[in-house]
C-alpha cells in the first residue's frame, strides 16, 4: 500500500511507519496538523500533540519525504463515543488534509500511532471510511511495556518534551531519552498506575533519529514553559528554539525487539492433527421450520432482548430479492416500536458466497453507525432461498435513565497485530450492560488479514485467540472462562473432536454450553461466540 503517516513527532507515530514499512507498505508522504502561530505550543486538543511541532520541517527532511502540513483551526465539538462530521470541530481539518494528500500522491492507506485510545480511532477511521482510505495501527492494544522495549531496542531515538504525571519531574526529566527513563517509567506505572507509554497523556516525545532517517536531528536551545505548576504533577514542556541536522555514520537495519505480534501460534503440521474416528456425514439443509418469507418475532425477556427471525430472500435477483427480504424485516422492526439501531446480534446465512457482495451491500444500508455483531457462513439453504437471517434486538426496560444499561459497540476498522480489522457492516463486539455479543472470529492473522496455515488445530486456537483479544477489549477483564454459550460452525465433521479440544483447553470451569452444528458451510471455518 501507499501510506500517508499521521505524525506528531513522537515515538508512537515513527514506530507505526516502522511496522508499516517492515509489513511491505510504502510511506510516501507525511501528515501534520500544527497549531496557529499565535498560539501556544499546547493546545486542548483532544487529538493531537502539538508540543515539539517546530522539528517537523526537520523531520520530514530527515527522511527525504514530502510533508503536508494544515494549521488547526476546529476544536473539540463532538466529544461523545461516536463521531459524525461536523463543521468546526477539529477532526475536519483532518479529513481536509488527508483528502489533499491522496489527490496529491495518490495514497491509499494512513498509519496512525494510536495505542488504546478509542477516541482518536474512531475519528481517525471515520475520516478513512470518507476518503476511502485503510488505517494501520499496528500498535493498537499492544501491551505497553513490551511495546517500550520495542522502540527502544528498535533504534528509536526519542527524548521527553513534556511532562504531566506524578514522579515525574520537569527539571529532571524534561530532555531524558526513552532509553534513560524506560526502567523509572514501568517502576511509576507499578506505583502509581501512569502509563508506560503515556496513553495517559502522562508525557509526549521527539523523536531525534530512528532507521527510517537518512540524518539525525540534533536540539541545540530549548526553554521550558511551565504550563501548570501542581505540587504533585507539574506539567510543563520543553519549546525548541534552535535545532539541525546532522548527517548519519550509517543507518542501522530496520528490526523489531522479537517475532511478529500477529504469530501468537505456530502452525501445526496436518499429520500431527487430532483426526475424528467419525467419517464425516452428508451434508444436509437447515431444517425449515417456520413459514419461508414469513417474519417471526419473540415475545421481550425482562432485561429488553427480542429476537426477529425467519428473514429470507426469495427469488432469481439477488439485488431484488435482498430488498424484499430486508423490506419486510424493517417493517415487522417499526410494527413494534424498534428501530434498526437497536439491533445487537445477527445470524446471517447464505446459499452461495458468490452472492454475498450484493446482499452484503443493501445489508450495509440497514445501520448508519455501530452496527451490530454479525456471524455469516454459508450453508445449505432450499434451492429458492438466498440468504436467511435472525436478528436479536435490545430495547432498554423502562427505568430511570441511571439504572439504563449503555450499548457500545466496537467497531475496530484499522489493519494491526490485535485481531481481525472489521471488514464489513458489523461490530467485532457489540456489550449490553453485563452482556456481551462477540462476532463471528476466523483465523486470520490480523496484520495482513491472510488466513494462518496448519489447518483445523491452528485455526481453532487462533479463532479463540482472536476472541480473547476483543473480549478483553470491549470490557477489561473478561476471558473466554465468562463465556456463557458459544456456536462453532466447521466444515466437515471429522473436524467436530479438535475443535472440541480446542475449546475444551481455554476453560477454566466446565459449566459453558455448547452447541456443535455442521452446516453445508464451504466457506472458512467459523467460531460464533454469546457472552
Amino acid at each position: 500500500m501507499r501510506v500517508v503517516a499521521l505524525i506528531s513527532g513522537g515515538k508512537d507515530s515513527c514506530y507505526n511507519m516502522m511496522q508499516c514499512v517492515l509489513a511491505g507498505h510504502e510511506i510516501v508522504a507525511l501528515a501534520n496538523l500544527k497549531p496557529p502561530e499565535s498560539t501556544d505550543d499546547e493546545l486542548d486538543s483532544y487529538m493531537y500533540q502539538t508540543v515539539g511541532y517546530q522539528a517537523l520541517d526537520l523531520y520530514a527532511e530527515a527522511m527525504g519525504l514530502p510533508l503536508y502540513r494544515a494549521t488547526l483551526s476546529g476544536t473539540s465539538l463532538s466529544i461523545g463515543r461516536g463521531y459524525s462530521p461536523q463543521e468546526g470541530d477539529e477532526v475536519e481539518d483532518l479529513y481536509h488534509l488527508l483528502k489533499l494528500v491522496k489527490e496529491k500522491e495518490a495514497v491509499d492507506s494512513v498509519s496512525v500511532g494510536a495505542i488504546l485510545s478509542d477516541y482518536q480511532r474512531v475519528r481517525v477511521e471515520n475520516v478513512c471510511q470518507r476518503l476511502s482510505l485503510q488505517p494501520l495501527a499496528f500498535l493498537w492494544r499492544r501491551r505497553q511495556e513490551d511495546l517500550l522495549d520495542e522502540i527502544i531496542s528498535s533504534g528509536v531515538q526519542a527524548i521527553l518534551i513534556k511532562v504531566a504525571a506524578i514522579g515525574l519531574d520537569p527539571e529532571k526529566h524534561l530532555g531524558q531519552s526513552l532509553e534513560e527513563i524506560g526502567p523509572y517509567l514501568k517502576q511509576l506505572s507499578a506505583q502509581y498506575g501512569v502509563h508506560v507509554c503515556g496513553e495517559g497523556g502522562e508525557y509526549e516525545t521527539l523523536t531525534l533519529d530512528c532507521p527510517l532517517f537518512m540524518k539525525k536531528i540534533v536540539v541545540d536551545s530549548t526553554e521550558v514553559v511551565m504550563h501548570s505548576n501542581d505540587a504533585f504533577a507539574p506539567v510543563a514542556y520543553l519549546r525548541l528554539l534552535k535545532l539541525h541536522l546532522e548527517n548519519k555514520a550509517g543507518s542501522p537495519a530496520l528490526v523489531l525487539g522479537g517475532p511478529c505480534p500477529c504469530d501468537v501460534i505456530q502452525p501445526v503440521p496436518e499429520e500431527t492433527q487430532l483426526q475424528s474416528k467419525t467419517e464425516s456425514q452428508p451434508l444436509t439443509c437447515i431444517p425449515q421450520t417456520r413459514m419461508p418469507g414469513k417474519v417471526h418475532c419473540s415475545s421481550r425477556s425482562a432485561s429488553g432482548f427480542c429476537w426477529i427471525s425467519g428473514v429470507t430472500a426469495i427469488g432469481d435477483n439477488v439485488r431484488e430479492a435482498t430488498v424484499r427480504g430486508l423490506s419486510s424485516m424493517k417493517a415487522r422492526v417499526q410494527e413494534m416500536g424498534l428501530q434498526m439501531s437497536d439491533a445487537v446480534l445477527v445470524h446471517l446465512y447464505i446459499r452461495e458466497m458468490g452472492d454475498f457482495a450484493t446482499i452484503n451491500a443493501e445489508y450495509g444500508t440497514l445501520f448508519s453507525s455501530a452496527p451490530p455483531a454479525r456471524v455469516c457462513v454459508q450453508c445449505c439453504l432450499p434451492q429458492d432461498t438466498l440468504f436467511s437471517m435472525d436478528v436479536l434486538f435490545w430495547l432498554p426496560v423502562t427505568c430511570s435513565a441511571d439504572c439504563a444499561p449503555e450499548k457500545i459497540a466496537m467497531h475496530v476498522q484499522s489493519i494491526s497485530h490485535w485481531a481481525p480489522a472489521n471488514i464489513g457492516p458489523y461490530s467485532q463486539a457489540v456489550r449490553v450492560g453485563g452482556t456481551i455479543f462477540c462476532a463471528g472470529q476466523i483465523a486470520l492473522k490480523p496484520c495482513t488479514m491472510q488466513l494462518v496455515s496448519g489447518g483445523i488445530l491452528t485455526e481453532s486456537h487462533v479463532s479463540l485467540l482472536h476472541v480473547e483479544s476483543v473480549l478483553e477489549a470491549i470490557c477489561p477483564g473478561t476471558s473466554r472462562s465468562h463465556i456463557m454459550a458459544a456456536h462453532c460452525y466447521v466444515t466437515q465433521s471429522s473436524y467436530i473432536p479438535t475443535a472440541v479440544e480446542a475449546w475444551k483447553g481455554t476453560l477454566k470451569h466446565q459449566s459453558c454450553r455448547r452447541s456443535w452444528k455442521q452446516y453445508g458451510v464451504r466457506t472458512l471455518p467459523v467460531w460464533s461466540w454469546c457472552l
